[in-house]
């Protein structure tokens, strides 16, 4: 379930999810922590593969191919180099179905069936393993098989959550065909509808929110779709064996978003970034606009913020002397860090060192990744705002940002019930081998969860 927060499930709404209420009195159930970034590429991979983004080298959805000012790749399957979960089973002659797994685009060969997940551009290319799996979709969903909302960063939140409810209805009609009629030792689904709800109406649940309105007609509309989750949740747990190790889990957590960091625009302001000429009004930045000979730095938007360095000898019109290379970094980490709120408050900003948070660190990586605010306010990689802080995203609507913090629940053999502390993302990939008789491999970074 793609950012389904620990909280409400765990917390506020236990007694109205009989189904995921059922699981933790007879599993093992906690807070799961996700990845440096808690970013659906590369939590799902990292979950899938026990490899940490260092190790699988993309941090993001978007990743410097090199390092010229423009050399960015979209992080699809192609660039997935270690063996996940369904390709380890396959090669012990297991097999799995694999349902809207994100990073999954092209689809690579399997012991199984594969549908790939909402990174797919559309339904005319081969987004299936084999390719004539695709042909059953739309006749089991009873309709256009949803890969995902498209544009649901909208301010139309009746459409939105009309969406969403049918993409998670067609999608579970699949789930309970598939699960009863093909073969598998491993089956996984990825729902969307989860995420999409919560950029869309977190205001309207969280007290906290500055937009939060009481008794709105949106009110309950989360609350209301994890009870309908729960139910179709149920009527598959109902098809299984009640042996089977079962799973229910969050690549990330969700949290409020108080509003924007305009990363680019405060870099501006501390001399550390240039532009040729001053912007007419808010715009994106584009690296034609920069003057490189007085740029130490640069950040890119998002749910968190990369911060990439101007180094010499590095980048084509780099100026930071490699001597010198720490120090602008520790100057670039502490002046983030020590950014306040829009009225000088701390908010305990946090920014990361790749080196320092992975066991590898391959491909590109970031100077920096940085959460501001520990992820209660977002970054705008936008110029031209008039300020460093603005409550408007630059992308569309969106109430939430990730938490750092997923969820899980496991029920199984072997499997103690009660509350776990302590369980990482990268935990999943070997509890599920061994709990199928297969080897862990070495290189894997999780445990297994007992």
């Amino acid at each position: 379930m793609d950012c389904m927060a620990p909280q409400l499930v765990f917390e506020e709404w236990r007694s109205e999810l009989p189904n995921l209420s059922r699981l933790m009195e007879e599993g093992a159930w906690g807070e799961m922590k996700s990845t440096v970034p808690p970013i659906t590429v590369p939590a799902w991979t990292a979950m899938m593969t026990s490899k940490d983004p260092g190790t699988l080298g993309f941090y993001g959805f978007r990743n410097r191919k090199g390092y010229g000012y423009d050399e960015l790749y979209f992080a699809n399957a192609a660039y997935v180099k270690e063996k996940t979960l369904w390709q380890i089973l396959s090669r012990n002659r297991l097999s799995s179905v694999v349902l809207g797994v994100p990073q999954t685009y092209p689809p690579k060969p399997l012991n199984g069936t594969l549908v790939a997940s909402f990174l797919t551009p559309s339904k005319e290319v081969q987004y299936t393993w084999p390719d004539e799996a695709k042909h059953e979709l739309d006749r089991i969903a009873e309709g256009d098989y949803i890969i995902d909302v498209k544009d649901f960063r909208t301010d139309d939140k009746e459409w939105l959550l009309e969406q969403i409810y049918v993409m998670t209805r067609r999608r579970f009609k699949v789930v309970r065909e598939w699960v009863k009629s093909k073969p598998w030792d491993f089956f996984i689904f990825v729902e969307m509808g989860v995420d999409r709800i919560h950029h869309g109406f977190w205001r309207y649940h969280d007290k906290g929110h500055r937009l939060y309105e009481r008794g709105h007609k949106f009110e309950f509309a989360i609350r209301d779709y994890y009870k309908y989750l729960d139910g179709e949740i149920g009527s598959v747990l109902a098809l299984i064996p009640k042996d089977t190790q079962t799973w229910v889990v969050s690549d990330h957590g969700a949290r409020t978003m108080h509003g924007a960091i305009c990363v680019n625009e405060f870099f501006v302001r501390e001399g550390l970034l240039a532009l040729k000429a001053p912007p007419a009004g808010q715009q994106k930045l584009k690296t034609s606009d920069i003057d490189w000979s007085r740029t130490q730095c640069w950040g890119e938007g998002g749910y968190y913020s990369r911060i990439f360095m101007n180094v010499k000898g590095r980048e084509p019109q780099g100026i930071i002397e490699p001597p010198e290379y720490e120090a602008a970094r520790e100057n670039i980490k502490a002046k983030l860090e020590a950014l306040g709120d829009e009225k000088g408050r701390p908010i305990g900003t946090r920014a990361f060192k790749p080196e320092e948070v992975y066991r590898k660190v391959n491909g590109v990586p970031p100077d920096l990744i940085v959460y501001f605010g520990d992820l209660a306010w977002r970054s705008a990689g936008s110029v031209g705002t008039g300020a460093i802080h603005v409550f408007e995203n630059d992308t569309g609507p969106d109430d939430a940002n990730h938490a750092q913090y997923g969820m899980f629940i496991l029920k199984g053999p072997g499997v103690a019930p009660g509350r776990r502390e302590g369980v990482e993302i990268y935990d999943v990939a070997p509890t599920v081998l061994s709990s199928l008789g297969v080897e862990v491999p070495v290189d894997m970074i999780g445990k297994v969860v007992q």
